[in-house]
């Protein structure tokens, strides 16, 4: 008995859940067919409020996943524009609101001011793209009152008006009621076919509830009923592949005249070029300001005498090792502005050593700085005219892109929208490359080219020579190969060779160590100082999200 009373409590709330405070009288749609494709449908509502509300709302789906009588499986979204509330203040989501949402809304009403007891309302839309065009027929197929509404409807009327011009027979008019799904022809409805409209009237006795839907199946000639194709079909479902590709093919236009370096021949060589550090070698190889160009002058400093650098263990369980800069001498006054940034940045306030520990999340700024710095000084290398373009195409890439978005969106849906916005993302990126460099670039790059393929190439005959002409021939090159990313293989060729490791870096692990112990101590120490002197303060956040929810017509409404 218990169990019984609570089902029934249970059955009760949920039935005063979806009254929502009134009930639909009597519900009038007329739907007038045009055979060019379209129809216009108008709906009345005589209501009773039993409660106080604002008005009603009315939820109209416009995307639907269909299965067509022949089997096939269609995606489908359906227009709905000249939307009219006659007499009535209401809120009607917008064009490009409809575009994206799979339901939208019209709220009817006013928000400062409550009614009670009978009310009527009208709705007046025109829909589009909501036809079945199939091979045996062109199929109407709408819910006049779809599942969703969360009232009762005590009487229901319906007229369809045919298209002046064209002749159905009535075996191919059906209407279905009930539950969703019901495939039976419906006989709640008294139904009447003139030759022109197609009526339909509600027994005594029959109220259409939550859940309960009423369907109008119109089967037409096939012909009778225009269909609205796209003059261009590829653009209006993938026109967004042929933006995409124009874009890039834009670009690469502008990039093969503005970015493209001269094609210049690769010069063999056994040192740097004259004049260019470390850090422009880096910087000039790949036009680019990476971090280990700026790091390449530790081992730099190290071979010229300004520093030492020294592996500190760290006692504990789960201490981690520290690396110790110590200061020798200062630097030449003449050099670069970006080196001068670094190297006085690290031995700030008078300092002579440094923890590279105590750097973290302080130094950034300075490599920041030493990098804009890097970047100026080695645009005497490019062409003036290149850069400019660069930055015109940053500005067009961004126009286009809150031009394109929006648009994407709302012609080919989120998947578009996504795709453009990638496209931008990865030319933003490649635009870094739209610089060339000037004829004192390319003799530089030409160097350059050839000291890094001598660095991962050489051979031991020709390495034992070099070192026989300077004994310290590793130490003034490490610098070069950390820059062209090509350390490891570089201490790897001098380790066949026995050469002893540079005496300005200790190892609290080995007193006496070989150049494959010292390769891969500093690899460890400078790939630890590299992260540490670019870490920046990290910052919190947090997000959220949601989610949302057939013939044509679904939806419902209610009140509020």
């Amino acid at each position: 008995m218990k169990q019984f009373l609570s089902l029934l409590l249970a059955i009760c709330a949920i039935t005063a859940s979806y009254a929502q405070g009134f009930d639909v009288t009597k519900y009038t749609v007329d739907i007038y067919i045009s055979e060019k494709g379209y129809f216009d449908v108008v709906e009345k509502y005589d209501v009773n409020f039993t409660q106080q509300k604002h008005g009603i709302y009315r939820t109209i789906q416009l995307k639907y996943d269909l299965l067509t009588s022949e089997g096939n499986k269609e995606k489908r979204s359906i227009e709905v524009s000249n939307i009219e509330v006659p007499g009535h203040r209401a809120k009607i989501d917008n064009a490009f609101s409809r575009r994206l949402s799979r339901f939208f809304d019209i709220r009817i009403g006013d928000p400062n001011r409550l009614v009670t007891g009978p009310q009527q309302y009208e709705i007046r839309y025109r829909v589009k793209n909501a036809f079945l065009f199939e091979e045996r027929d062109t199929r109407f197929y709408w819910n006049l009152k779809p599942t969703q509404w969360v009232a009762p409807f005590e009487k229901i009327d319906f007229r369809i008006h045919l298209p002046e011009n064209v002749t159905v027979d009535r075996s191919h008019m059906f209407v279905y009621s009930g539950a969703a799904g019901n495939t039976e022809p419906s006989d709640d409805y008294i139904q009447v076919y003139d030759g022109k409209v197609f009526s339909g009237f509600s027994k005594t006795g029959v109220t259409s509830y939550y859940g309960d839907a009423v369907t109008v199946l119109i089967n037409f000639p096939p012909g009778s009923i225009a269909e609205t194709k796209p003059l261009f079909p590829f653009w209006t479902k993938y026109g967004y592949i042929l933006i995409i590709g124009l874009l890039f093919l834009g670009f690469y236009i502008l990039w093969r005249k503005h970015g493209k370096d001269t094609r210049v021949s690769t010069t063999t060589s056994y040192f740097p070029p004259e004049g260019i550090d470390p850090a422009m070698a880096g910087f000039l190889i790949n036009d680019l300001d990476d971090t280990s160009d700026l790091v390449s002058f530790i081992p730099h400093w190290g071979s010229g005498g300004y520093i030492r650098m020294e592996e500190i263990d760290k006692k504990g369980w789960f201490a981690k090792d520290d690396v110790k800069i110590i200061k020798l001498k200062d630097i030449p006054g003449d050099s670069p502005n970006y080196e001068r940034k670094i190297f006085n940045g690290l031995f700030s306030g008078g300092k002579q050593e440094v923890l590279v520990s105590s750097l973290k999340d302080k130094f950034y700024t300075t490599m920041g700085a030493a990098k804009t710095q890097l970047k100026k000084a080695a645009q005497v290398y490019y062409v003036k005219k290149s850069r400019q373009v660069r930055t015109i195409v940053y500005v067009i890439l961004m126009l286009l892109l809150l031009i394109w978005i929006p648009l994407g969106l709302y012609i080919w849906g989120f998947l578009g929208a996504a795709l453009l916005f990638v496209a931008f993302v990865v030319l933003f990126i490649l635009n870094v490359s739209m610089i060339k460099k000037n004829p004192k670039g390319d003799r530089v790059l030409s160097e350059l080219k050839g000291f890094r393929n001598f660095i991962r190439t050489a051979e031991e005959n020709k390495l034992k020579m070099l070192i026989k002409e300077s004994p310290v021939y590793f130490e003034s090159t490490m610098g070069y190969a950390m820059a062209f990313g090509a350390f490891g293989v570089w201490a790897k060729k001098f380790a066949a060779l026995n050469v002893p490791p540079p005496n300005w870096y200790t190892s609290h692990t080995h007193s006496h160590f070989t150049m494959n112990q010292f390769s891969k101590s500093f690899s460890s120490s400078i790939t630890a100082t590299q992260s540490t002197m670019v870490s920046s303060p990290s910052s919190s956040g947090s997000g959220g999200g949601g989610s949302s929810g057939g013939g044509f017509g679904g939806g419902g409404g209610g009140s509020w």
